[in-house]
């Protein structure tokens, strides 16, 4: 089986589950950091665009199978926390079945769809070349982003966050190593670095998968179950709505995307790099809530109804202080953190990139309260919400970041602007929300 999130002392019990979550995503991180510092550093600004551009991208197509992953997961969670065993193996199967079918489709869409792409980002000249070849490669890993997900996903889900931490892990230090050489010793270019982050995708999914087959009894005892249509339904259920949250969260970053190209080349690059240092800084509070959704999702279907309410409260507390954190390291050494990322010489790639962190980076806290949001109406049984206060921030970022950008007083700083008042009203809805409706949402009931 798992581990269990429904004895113990609740903090303790929910940081000791989080922990392994959040290093194991700041591992992630490295992918793409590691292709965007490389790169930077060794084949110029316009190498540097190009790949920030991929990245945006490929966090968009991420997102349709992590929140697919992610609602199968919280349906899993409830099932362990009610022990359905049958329940849950039908779960497992359909959910396989889902994920697979859709990263097939994705595959198959985006490589017929490289000229609408290329459009669509508003890229041109030399950055368009580079962007196209490495985005030609990329897209070859997606097969392995799915199953690194699905099995994390499942294993999470029954209270395993150890496991997916140490495959990433080898998987990070992988992609560092091949993308030296391919990049500074083969000299590979921006497909060498799409290259190396694909070998490595591979071998965290293929890896991972294999470990989960051998550790878990539910999928030994695949065999013979049968894939119900009602599994089906429900698990489409869950992680359609989740994935919707997670895709128009990304698809608004990727529509301000290209309106950030619009600003030329040292917006471009000061964005690429600015925006691997904001989501590395705030992701441990969109751990601590995706980590608090499972935990409150097995309560959830336990019955403990205390439990959700001790538990909620010190996450709130504890996604604060985090934030909070964040905050001030990212305020203090915006300059530095730049500085790793952009050439010598670049000083005005180097200001806008701290323009954008010091705003963005004074409201952490506001983004991991929404995280929080998000994992808590996942886990009652409400991932609808979740999109609500997804579209409420992610509407109003993009609405705000055209129209003040549009202003010549303001320009491209209303960009950045946008992305904190987003999180704020959503805190609000959500918070609002929750207090109107508590006594029905933390009441335990089947789902």
């Amino acid at each position: 089986m798992g581990e269990e999130l429904t004895r113990g002392p609740v903090i303790p019990v929910m940081l000791r589950f989080a922990g392994p979550m959040i290093l194991g995503d700041l591992l992630q991180q490295c992918y793409n950091i590691a292709d965007t510092l490389i790169v930077g550093r060794f084949l110029g600004t316009d190498a540097l665009a190009a790949v920030g551009s991929a990245f945006t991208l490929m966090t968009f197509l991420t997102s349709i199978l992590l929140g697919l992953a992610m609602g199968s997961g919280t349906v899993f969670s409830i099932r362990f926390g009610q022990r359905d065993e049958q329940g849950l193996r039908e779960g497992i199967l359909a959910s396989f079945v889902l994920l697979a079918a859709v990263a097939a489709a994705l595959n198959v869409l985006v490589y017929a769809g490289m000229d609408g792409i290329l459009w669509f980002l508003r890229v041109e000249g030399e950055i368009a070349r580079l962007l196209e070849e490495y985005l030609t490669v990329i897209f070859a890993g997606l097969a392995g982003i799915f199953l690194y997900n699905y099995f994390a996903s499942l294993l999470r889900a029954l209270g395993d966050s150890v496991a997916p931490l140490i495959f990433l892990a080898c998987s990070a230090v992988l992609n560092i190593a091949l993308d030296l050489w391919f990049v500074v010793g083969l000299g590979r270019g921006v497909a060498g670095a799409a290259e190396a982050t694909v070998l490595s995708q591979y071998l965290s999914g293929v890896g991972l998968a294999i470990y989960a087959v051998r550790r878990l009894p539910q999928l030994r005892r695949l065999r013979g179950t049968p894939l119900r249509a009602a599994r089906v339904r429900e698990i489409a259920g869950f992680s359609a709505l989740t994935c919707a949250q997670q895709s128009i969260m990304n698809l608004g970053i990727l529509a301000v995307q290209g309106l950030v190209n619009s600003f030329g080349g040292t917006v471009m690059a000061a964005f690429a790099a600015a925006v691997k240092i904001d989501a590395f800084a705030y992701l441990p509070v969109q751990d601590f809530g995706n980590a608090c959704s499972v935990f409150l999702a097995q309560n959830y279907g336990a019955g403990e109804r205390s439990r959700l309410r001790e538990g909620l409260r010190a996450a709130a507390v504890m996604a604060v202080l985090f934030g909070l954190l964040s905050s001030a390291v990212v305020w203090i050494f915006a300059g530095p953190l730049m500085g790793l990322f952009v050439p010598p010489g670049e000083a005005a790639v180097v200001a806008e990139g701290v323009r954008y962190l010091r705003i963005e980076g004074a409201f952490y806290w506001g983004i991991g309260l929404l995280f929080l949001f998000y994992g808590l109406y996942r886990a009652v049984g409400r991932p609808g919400m979740s999109v609500v206060l997804t579209v409420i921030s992610l509407g109003t970022r993009v609405a705000l970041a055209y129209a003040l950008a549009a202003l010549p007083a303001v320009g491209v700083v209303g960009i950045w602007w946008s992305v904190p008042i987003g999180w704020l009203l959503a805190d609000l809805a959500g918070a609002g929300y929750f207090f109107l409706r508590r006594e029905r949402l933390l009441t335990p009931g089947r789902v």
